[in-house]
């Protein structure tokens, strides 16, 4: 009998420990965000990310998010006036809510709780654009496998859109505002990074967590990930904004690093 794939067994306890904190953020979240999008046409999403999807143009389009999480930057973008929306995650609890946010917004998306690295092949080229946002790629042990996965998620013609963390913040401890900034690791580690304190970064909630672990990819990693899927870099801009909930002592310190990025890149027509 053929050995289990390592990464597999990463990718499931992954999704092993985001089950776990699904209910957790849940009660953190779920009053505010349900009367949210109970509101019509509202929309969770930056700045930035409104500008970039204008641009691109998403009215009439067929949209996806891998790893979409409880699926509110989908469901903002289906009040923009997308098509088809479909949110994939291999977590089912946060897609359970994510059903929850929809039916508050009187909106038709589906969802599909699969491995990220296997989705299935019914939805290839199926999709005008597909949008990752913060704190997907980490997670992934073969940042080019799973980029290869996702180009075949489009149409010819269609785009993939990230807005993410800035690879470099993996060098610096994270902490509160009031926290030093301490460099923790180099840029260039390729081992794997194995924490056990839990995924509530909303109120930092004790459990007994499954440990996840996340992985650092060079921002060249990342962009001929781009290029090895036959992807053509349409648009890249690494940004000072902080959009993670934990590094808040790198923000306040104010020490010049880019702290994300946006990218857009095309599959050929």
């Amino acid at each position: 009998m053929p050995q289990d794939d390592p990464s597999q067994k990463i990718r499931r306890q992954n999704i092993q420990a985001w089950e776990e904190a699904a209910p957790i953020h849940w009660r953190h979240n779920q009053a505010w965000q349900l009367k949210a999008f109970g509101t019509p046409g509202f929309s969770c999403l930056k700045e930035v990310e409104t500008e970039i999807l204008l641009t691109l143009g998403v009215a009439g389009k067929d949209v996806a998010q891998v790893c979409c999480n409880n699926g509110r930057e989908l469901i903002s973008v289906k009040n923009m006036g997308a098509a088809r929306c479909v949110g994939f995650d291999g977590a089912q609890g946060f897609l359970d809510q994510g059903v929850a946010l929809a039916k508050a917004a009187g909106q038709d998306v589906e969802f599909h709780c699969c491995d990220a690295n296997a989705i299935p092949t019914r939805y290839h080229n199926s999709f005008d654009l597909v949008i990752m946002t913060i704190g997907v790629l980490g997670w992934m042990p073969d940042i080019d496998l799973f980029i290869a996965g996702v180009a075949k998620l489009l149409r010819p013609g269609g785009a993939v859109f990230i807005h993410e963390h800035h690879p470099v913040l993996m060098m610096l401890e994270p902490g509160p505002a009031e926290a030093p900034v301490n460099w923790e690791l180099s840029y260039f580690t390729k081992d794997p990074y194995v924490d056990d304190s839990g995924l509530d970064y909303y109120g930092g909630e004790n459990y007994d967590a499954t440990p996840n672990i996340s992985f650092s990819h060079k921002m060249s990693d990342i962009l001929m990930a781009m290029v090895n899927a036959g992807l053509t870099l349409e648009h890249f801009n690494e940004r000072p904004d902080h959009i993670s909930n934990v590094w808040w002592n790198v923000e306040q310190a104010n020490i010049g690093v880019p702290m994300s990025y946006t990218l857009v890149v095309r599959k050929s027509a």
